[in-house]
């Protein structure tokens, strides 16, 4: 047998085209591809922020949650001080819970980066120095310089394995040689750097906690006294017996009571109506010209042309001040020129084979007036109700006991939970029965696991054109080229399979969050979450375990090509995964300097944004489009947190690795620009109306977690293929702590992360009664409230609320109830050039109020 020590040439050059030798180039072409494209956004932002203020700062211009913050001046530069200036608490006071937590993972990183960077710095990398591998196998002068340094141990512990099993004497000197005392760094620094991490976790989870205990503490919206239940029998889906039955139970009195019916009919004739109603807005726009001929300077440079026809009359003054006050939000001046009116084709008769042409306008004003017709009359109409209702309790404290106690001792029956916003609701959900909101759940979780697991054999095809040896095979020309070419050669072995690994965890989440809302969500929140967990999954699994295992995208072909002859020898398998480990540091370096240094500043000029209001603009005809236009983008946390969490986790697990400082420092260049870049898209720029009131975090935890195991095994595997057995052993202690320190996290500090504690509440009371008298007044030690200066964004504010400035709820909830607004919304008119028609007026409108 052939000794991997010494191994034959053969098996050097399958492993050597199974993974590729990495080259310090690769990452240089990588930083400076990155850079230019950095800076390139990151000045073209600067630029176009101040004259784009309609789409750079509209959360700042639309939002009143948003009005507090500092103005930005529109100097190039001057903007970066005043968003590094923004404080947590006008953060939190802005943007709420989620985002505050969204941005704290972020300062958690960094901080923990920067000292793992600092070890790995000033302790890791000079030992490594110190104990070079390349020196250890002779005659390897045929691989690469760093190529050696990965293969070198690896190929001895292989060896003295495969010398163990041909001869029962082992090597008695190894495990006595001074060369491998070096090895005890990897238990060292793996416990250190596991405390390092626990701690963060569980200091950071504290202050979120006593964050969130204060906020949600000192609320009274309706949200925070109204209780989901779910699972009421058929005995109790009645109002009345619903609130008789929670007031028997001595939690409190019931304000209100709104059971969850099956307004299906009700909703498919609303969304039947809207339609309606847009076609004829787009037909009356249609038939008086109104076209944008000007556009706002602070919106995107692109005009439509100006419409054919006859030159415009001139507009009455008071008309175009009406005009300018509906469709000022876009700036734009519509000139009215005579056509005639638009037709319409419909079919009739059986199968719908028959068609004429209809006078638009005439039609789809009488299928407006019955539409309103058939929701007047679904309104009246009784319907069936389901086991799901919100109740909404006379206090907090009686919410969160009912909450947090069992109702029923029948399982599944009258459970309940904390309500979303009324904004939040997903009211089509409402009435899904039980059996189809788990039969949704689980089949889409189910083709989720699938698209998961077998994404990459789909894309094994692509991948394996991408490898230069394979497009040699197919095009030998083309390969000689590559050869000669060290430089391309490098961009399609390394950065192409980069580019596509950034360019599918940048995809595949709409795929992932498209499908989470088929699942049946009651909120919008859950499905925010949901859609988190679902993208972690996809990226840790995909771009970490199956690239640990199989290599690259581009090796996938020569993996599989090689699998047989991997699966005769266990200990070769061993051999390859650890190698594999080694090899794609400089494949992650890579993957993380393109996600941070050049793709963050695009991220910044809302490059998605920008190239699709093209389109949206050319679809664009009436004032309600138009108005549709300009909304502030929509900040979604499932797709941004799952690859920083990545991220984060391959820092970890490369924390004690050879040359893990490169690791490290990309990661912390990565969370510093990332941080700066969230924070001010989550102020300024983007909308995130799904609240969950900082639940991620817990997930978040789960997730480091489950990345610290990770780290811990590979670490454990390293020493094991070192043949540094005693040394492996210890590292068994650490992951049975861990994973107790865990499940202790989840059993001590979870359930604060999804309920209010009664004290919390009762401070909450205890200090608005102190503000109410002015002067404060005397109450028990235990309950003396301080000033929560998480809640007040300056000493001259009291108490944030949720209802003047919606900090948590995404949206101010005065007002508000739990009703379907299919029930209650009203019947809105049609709206047209500074005009409102009601159905059955001509051409010739009305003026009329209308609210956008």
């Amino acid at each position: 047998m052939v000794g991997y020590g010494t191994l034959a040439d053969d098996d050097n050059d399958d492993l050597e085209r199974l993974y590729g030798a990495t080259n310090p180039r690769d990452t240089t072409i990588q930083i400076l591809l990155s850079l230019a494209l950095g800076i390139s956004a990151f000045l073209a932002f600067c630029v176009l922020r101040p004259r784009w203020q309609g789409l750079y700062a509209a959360r700042k211009k639309q939002k009143d949650e948003a009005t507090a913050l500092p103005d930005l001046p529109s100097t190039l530069f001057g903007w970066i001080p005043t968003v590094w200036r923004i404080t947590e608490q006008q953060v939190l006071a802005s943007a709420g819970l989620d985002a505050y937590v969204f941005l704290a993972f972020f300062k958690m990183a960094m901080k923990f980066l920067a000292i793992t960077f600092l070890f790995s710095l000033v302790v890791i990398k000079p030992v490594h120095d110190a104990y070079p591998e390349e020196s250890d196998i002779p005659g390897n002068s045929t691989y690469h310089n760093r190529t050696k340094r990965a293969d070198t141990v690896l190929c001895r512990s292989v060896n003295l394995l495969d010398r163990s099993s041909s001869n029962s004497t082992a090597d008695p000197s190894f495990p006595d040689n001074f060369e491998t005392d070096y090895l005890w760094m990897y238990v060292a620094f793996a416990y250190l750097f596991s405390v390092i991490a626990i701690y963060f976790v569980i200091a950071e989870t504290r202050k979120i906690i006593e964050i969130r205990q204060e906020y949600l503490g000192s609320q009274t919206t309706v949200t925070d006294r109204t209780i989901r239940l779910s699972g009421i029998p058929p005995d109790l889906q009645d109002e009345g017996r619903l609130q008789e039955f929670i007031e028997s139970l001595d939690i409190g009195k019931v304000e209100s009571v709104t059971l969850c019916r099956k307004w299906k009919e009700l909703d498919q004739a609303m969304n039947a109506r809207m339609d309606a109603l847009r076609r004829l807005e787009e037909a009356h726009t249609i038939h008086m010209g109104l076209r944008t001929i000007e556009r706002n300077l602070e919106t995107l440079p692109i005009a439509q042309p100006p419409p054919p026809g006859p030159p415009a009359a001139p507009i009455a003054d008071e008309e175009q001040n009406e005009s300018s006050r509906l469709m000022g939000a876009n700036g734009h001046a519509n000139v009215p020129y005579n056509r005639p009116r638009p037709r319409t084709t419909i079919r009739y008769g059986r199968w719908k084979l028959q068609s004429k042409q209809v006078d638009a306008i005439d039609y789809y004003t009488e299928k407006l007036r019955q539409a309103d017709d058939r929701v007047r009359e679904l309104r009246q109409k009784d319907f069936a109700p389901t086991p799901l209702a919100f109740v909404t309790m006379d206090s907090v404290a009686a919410c969160q006991m009912a909450i947090q106690a069992v109702l029923d001792p029948s399982p599944l029956q009258l459970i309940a939970s904390q309500s979303p916003s009324p904004s939040d609701v997903i009211w089509s959900n409402t009435y899904l029965s039980r059996r189809n909101r788990m039969l949704r759940q689980w089949s889409i979780t189910a083709l989720i696991v699938l698209l998961t697991v077998f994404w990459s054999a789909i894309f094994v095809p692509i991948a394996g054109l991408l490898n230069t040896d394979t497009i040699g095979r197919v095009f030998p020309q083309v390969g000689d080229f590559l050869d000669h070419h060290q430089n391309l050669r490098s961009l399609v072995n390394t950065q192409v399979p980069t580019l596509i690994a950034t360019l599918l965890t940048v995809l595949v989440p709409y795929l992932y969050y498209y499908l989470s809302w088929f699942q049946g969500m009651i909120s919008q929140g859950d499905i925010e979450l949901a859609a988190i967990s679902k993208n972690f999954f996809f990226t840790f699994f995909n771009f970490f375990v199956i690239f640990t295992v199989l290599g690259t995208a581009s090796k996938f072909y020569q993996f599989f090509e090689k699998f047989d002859d991997l699966t005769k020898d266990l200990r070769k398998i061993a051999y390859t995964l650890a190698l594999s480990l080694q090899r794609l540091l400089p494949f992650y370096v890579n993957f993380i300097i393109l996600q941070g240094v050049g793709l963050f500043p695009f991220r910044l000029l809302e490059v998605g944004s920008v190239s699709l209001y093209p389109i949206y603009l050319m679809g664009a005809k009436t004032p309600r489009d138009y108005a549709e236009l300009v909304q502030p983008p929509i900040f979604s946390y499932g797709f941004y947190l799952p690859t920083a969490l990545l991220v984060f986790i391959i820092c970890i697990v490369y924390s004690v690795l050879r040359s893990s400082w490169s690791v490290l420092l990309a990661g912390l260049i990565f969370f510093a620009l990332g941080h700066f870049v969230y924070k001010y898209q989550l102020l300024y720029a983007m909308d995130h109306q799904q609240q969950s009131t900082g639940r991620a975090w817990g997930m978040i935890c789960d997730r480091i977690f489950v990345g610290l195991v990770f780290f811990q095994l590979t670490t454990a595997g390293q020493l094991i293929l070192k043949q540094a057995i005693y040394r492996s052993v210890l590292m068994i202690p650490l992951l049975i702590a861990t994973v107790w320190v865990s499940v202790l996290y989840g059993r001590a500090y979870k359930p604060l992360m999804r309920f209010i504690a009664l004290r919390s509440i009762k401070r909450g009371e205890a200090y608005a009664d102190q503000q109410a008298d002015g002067i404060g007044t005397a109450v028990s030690n235990d309950l003396t409230p301080e000033r929560n200066v998480w809640a007040d964004v300056d000493s001259t504010q009291d108490r944030y609320p949720r209802e003047s400035a919606a900090a948590l709820g995404g949206t101010t909830e005065s007002g508000l109830r739990f009703v379907n607004p299919s029930l209650v919304a009203p019947l809105e008119s049609v709206w047209i050039a500074g005009k409102a028609l009601s159905p059955g007026d001509d051409g010739i409108g009305r003026d009329v109020e209308v609210s956008v």
